[in-house]
């Protein structure tokens, strides 16, 4: 199934940013806490509800309905494949061309080596992190492929994650928009896969915009990998990203693309809420940063949307001092965290020490538990490869022995 919404759901419009026509904000908390489905209207009034104390209660509540007070994290290697990518996103310090002195691809050796020291201190996942098909803008990247005696990046990512599969890790790909073939490819040797949506508006994708330059950022690019995702039986991460030039508006319908697409297929096994990160040298230096009300605003109305089962996470070293708001805003994960590498996104953001974690959830109120790159719901011959099911399984059970 194509995905052709994209067009529709490029807010703001009249309609939706004319307060005259919502429903009362109270009437809307009641309609989600009883399990029906917001429409666009509903979800942009609670991302801009004024009554925040409200908001927050009504999603922690529901959080806790299937959550509870657990809170979980994975312990991850962050393998940066290569940095170099054909889009040039305004907000993006990763992406680097060949002949930048920061520009890498990792080695076979590397992976293997930053794979093993990771499993040594009980990382659980591999997560291949990389830019947007290179091989398409750099003859030289071509060049490098060859040299590897591989014909494409896919390629060489299957490769990368089988090195951190015998190194006892279970891989998870970020590689950027992908064809229905190219995840077929990868599907035996993923636990899961990835893709942020960030916004679901064309706007952003025309002059002066921030994705102006990034044609793998085109909505409906990114909706048409989630569906196919979906077809595929992908266990599937994917989110929003706050700060880049859109609405309030926005970010509530690429909320409500997420929801919807995950009701037809059932495989987002968790939606990411976060915050863009302002630094030198890139065009948007000076943009400003969402705040914490934004973001707890975000966390608390995709719980809202999405409903009492998904997996709302935001990265928690992108916004160290809030911990405590956004688990009382509904969040129950804060993804992967990496005691070996850095983030190579966000390098100026450091992960936080799990111990500290833990007792900042604790004195929340809440409890925080590793989990694996694939969620336990999705451990079963329908989502997992039969290549790779048993490796997952004894993951799942060495974790719960742990």
């Amino acid at each position: 199934m194509a995905y052709n919404g994209a067009e529709n759901m490029s807010a703001p419009n009249l309609a939706l940013d004319s307060q005259a026509h919502r429903p009362p904000v109270r009437s809307i908390i009641d309609r989600a806490m009883a399990g029906v489905p917001l429409g666009a209207q509903e979800a942009v009034a609670l991302i801009e509800c004024d009554d925040l104390g409200l908001l927050l209660d009504a999603a922690g509540e529901l959080r806790d309905r299937v959550k509870g007070r657990d809170v979980t994290y994975s312990p991850k290697v962050f393998l940066p494949v290569t940095n170099l990518c054909r889009d040039r996103c305004t907000y993006c310090t990763f992406r680097k061309d060949p002949w930048d002195p920061e520009a890498w691809t990792m080695m076979p050796h590397e992976i293997i080596d930053w794979s093993r020291r990771g499993r040594a201190l009980g990382c659980r996942e591999a997560l291949m992190c990389l830019g947007d098909k290179p091989e398409v803008a750099f003859r030289e990247y071509r060049q490098t492929l060859q040299s590897l005696g591989v014909r494409s990046t896919i390629e060489y990512v299957q490769q990368a994650c089988a090195l951190a599969l015998a190194e006892g890790l279970l891989p998870h790909t970020n590689a950027g928009v992908m064809s229905y073939a190219e995840m077929g490819r990868l599907r035996p040797v993923n636990a899961s896969m990835g893709l942020m949506l960030e916004d679901i508006s064309t706007r952003l994708r025309k002059r002066g915009g921030a994705h102006q330059w990034a044609p793998d950022k085109e909505p409906a690019r990114r909706m048409r990998m989630l569906e196919e995702a979906g077809q595929l039986k992908i266990p599937f991460t994917s989110g929003i990203l706050l700060g880049i030039g859109e609405t309030s508006a926005e970010r509530a319908l690429s909320l409500i693309a997420l929801r919807d697409v995950h009701r037809r297929y059932g495989h987002i096994q968790e939606v990411i809420i976060q915050n863009f990160r302002a630094k030198p040298n890139i065009p948007m230096a000076d943009a400003p940063e969402p705040d914490q009300i934004e973001m707890a605003r975000a966390i608390a109305t995709a719980r809202l949307v999405l409903g009492s089962e998904m997996n709302v996470q935001a990265p928690p070293n992108l916004s160290p001092n809030d911990i405590e708001l956004f688990l009382r805003a509904g969040l129950n994960d804060w993804g992967g965290i990496a005691p070996l590498t850095r983030d190579y996104v966000n390098p100026e953001a450091p992960w936080p020490h799990v111990e500290q974690l833990g007792e900042r959830c604790a004195r929340a109120g809440f409890r925080l538990h590793q989990r694996l790159p694939v969620y336990r719901e999705y451990i079963n011959d329908e989502w997992i490869d039969p290549v790779l099911l048993p490796a997952v399984k004894q993951a799942a059970a060495d974790l719960k022995t742990a």
